[in-house]
């Protein structure tokens, strides 16, 4: 199982390249809302700060298979919202 470490990178390095995303969307296309590119901005750092909260305090510390499949979830609800953000995104 990788860290939780690890983890945490993973999740900034996910809400960077959202932001990125977001501003690359801003700087290239000229008709798009900028309320609408704010809005996802704030997801993202939203998404950030969850999923740290989230890493930092697992349910059922003193079983160690709680904690496994608590973090294969959390890394699996990462993936579905980083892929929901994006898609957001996109559809800008």
């Amino acid at each position: 199982m990788a860290s939780v470490r690890e983890l945490k990178k993973d999740i900034n390095f996910l809400a960077s390249e959202l932001i990125t995303e977001a501003y690359v969307k801003q700087l290239v296309k000229e008709d798009v809302n900028n309320d609408k590119i704010a809005e996802v901005m704030v997801k993202a750092i939203e998404f950030r700060n969850d999923l740290v909260a989230k890493a930092n305090h697992p349910d059922a510390k003193n079983n160690p298979k709680k904690v496994k499949a608590y973090y294969q979830n959390l890394r699996k609800s990462m993936m579905e919202q980083f892929l929901s953000i994006s898609e957001e995104t996109n559809a800008l």
